[in-house]
């Protein structure tokens, strides 16, 4: 359970804190430069606007929380990133092996996908998130600040996700000549008891944690938040999408002006009618008014089309964040470019698995399993990670193919000379698309049957002596006609 208060990133003291701090004073001055004075500093843009200097975490899990745009702006990656089979090869191996077998198994009794979703969402959101691993060496909440020990086999329980909000650096790595100088060393995790229903406090080794940033610039520990550059875009849109709300609200039906004629007197028992009638008229429960000696006109519609204006705000947040406009609004299907914009999704999707999600997530959290005997160790020391292909395709797609290959194919066969031209295997491989063990496929069940039936495609020594037949017949005419009569 999520619980949203100040964050507590709390340094002990100067030297582990420098790449930190430097980042954070860094980050600062950026903001009051970003506030872009004008007009000599008599107009603050960014205050004119509304736009904040400072952004916190609060702000960041307020927009993913209620605002429709940020919320796609981080899961629609992070979903299609996480979608489908996650698995772990050992390099030379056919046969299933033992650490493959444990990781697989691990992923469903753990649902570990899921927890790599959800702390790479958190990530997202804040400057880091990270992973608690909870072991079976675990005796009470005080055993969370013990590191995790090498010198034996561990099983892993459970695996939870916190995000920046509730996983406070509370200490930092202080040895200049530690590897992990200016890295975290004790965490601070909030979490909710559910026995008692109370907030509790745990204070973590960092052997106990997976620690995953996004976006990461100077430093290895604080990236920066997704919604940070579009910030000011999401406020926008707000505006817009809020303002258009209230415009229809209030302009679809803009009200009624009356005027009483020259000649006549209002009592006000007819005033007190006339406004009773049209009370009922706006609520519905009159659909007609009688009136005498007043002219009721319904003023005008005042609506203005938003679109426009939404459009430059959208295509600003496609810029920065990478994801195609039809993919972030949910219409990339049925538009004449969608093909286009599917293909630099899903590449878009395949560089993050790569830079983001293997890197930052999952081979951190398998190389600890490994280290700390959760995980049997790779044969060889390596392992590859395979996700589901992206870029499979359907089975409308496939049949469009196969059709499309069948004719090339036809018309391949049915010409003598083609084979001279292109041999074979040059066709299959740069004709037909077909991958070298497809090729060889092919070969192999073509021999078979001519074995069996003793039928088949002539070979190329066959094709060769034909063509040399039809040289020959060719230049035995020329010599005919050129003799003289």
């Amino acid at each position: 359970m999520e619980r949203l208060s100040t964050p507590k990133t709390k340094p002990t003291n100067g030297k582990a804190d420098l790449q930190v701090l430097s980042q954070l004073v860094a980050r600062m001055a950026l903001a009051n430069r970003m506030s872009t004075q004008s007009y000599g500093g008599d107009r603050d843009i960014y205050e004119a606007l509304g736009y904040p200097t400072k952004i916190e975490y609060l702000d960041y899990m307020a927009r993913y929380q209620r605002q429709d745009i940020a919320k796609a702006i981080i899961d629609r990656p992070v979903r299609m990133t996480w979608q489908g089979d996650l698995e772990i090869e050992e390099t030379g191996k056919s046969k299933e092996t033992e650490l493959e077998r444990a990781f697989r198994l691990m992923g469903i009794d753990l649902k570990l996908k899921t927890c790599f979703a959800r702390v790479d969402r958190l990530a997202c959101i804040g400057r880091y998130a990270v992973l608690l691993l909870g072991t079976d060496d675990l005796v009470n909440i005080e055993s969370f600040k013990t590191p995790l020990s090498k010198t034996k086999k561990h099983k892993l329980v459970y695996v939870q996700p916190y995000g920046e909000n509730n996983a406070a650096i509370k200490e930092w790595e202080t040895d200049v000549r530690s590897p992990r100088y200016g890295h975290p060393k004790i965490y601070e995790i909030q979490f909710v008891d559910t026995q008692s229903n109370t907030q509790r406090v745990l204070l973590v080794h960092y052997s106990r944690v997976i620690h995953v940033v996004t976006d990461v610039l100077e430093s290895d520990v604080l990236g920066t938040p997704v919604l940070e550059s579009v910030f000011n875009r999401l406020m926008d849109i707000e505006k817009i999408v809020g303002g258009d709300g209230e415009m229809f609200w209030r302009g679809a039906r803009p009200g009624y002006a009356g005027s009483v004629k020259p000649d006549f007197q209002m009592t006000d028992e007819g005033m007190t009618d006339l406004m009773a009638q049209i009370t009922e008229y706006e609520h519905n429960v009159r659909r007609f008014l009688v009136n005498e000696g007043v002219d009721l006109q319904a003023l005008a519609q005042q609506i203005a089309d938003p679109r426009s204006h939404l459009d430059v705000q959208v295509q600003m947040i496609c810029a920065v964040t990478g994801i195609p406009k039809r993919v972030l609004m949910g219409s990339e299907r049925g538009e004449l470019s969608s093909t286009q914009d599917q293909g630099e999704w899903l590449s878009y999707v395949q560089a993050r698995r790569g830079e983001h999600a293997e890197p930052h997530i999952v081979r951190p959290f398998i190389d600890m399993c490994i280290e700390y005997g959760m995980l049997p160790k790779p044969k060889k020391d390596m392992y590859d990670i395979h996700w589901e292909d992206l870029f499979s395709l359907s089975e409308k797609e496939r049949v469009e193919i196969g059709e499309i290959r069948a004719k090339s194919l036809k018309e391949y066969s049915t010409n003598l000379m083609a084979e001279i031209v292109m041999p074979r295997r040059a066709f299959y491989e740069f004709g037909l698309g077909l991958t070298l063990p497809q090729i060889e496929l092919i070969e192999e069940l073509h021999n078979e049957a001519v074995k069996e039936e003793g039928l088949g495609l002539p070979t190329e020594e066959e094709l060769k002596q034909i063509e040399e037949e039809k040289n020959n017949g060719a230049n035995a005419g020329e010599n005919t006609d050129t003799q003289p009569d």
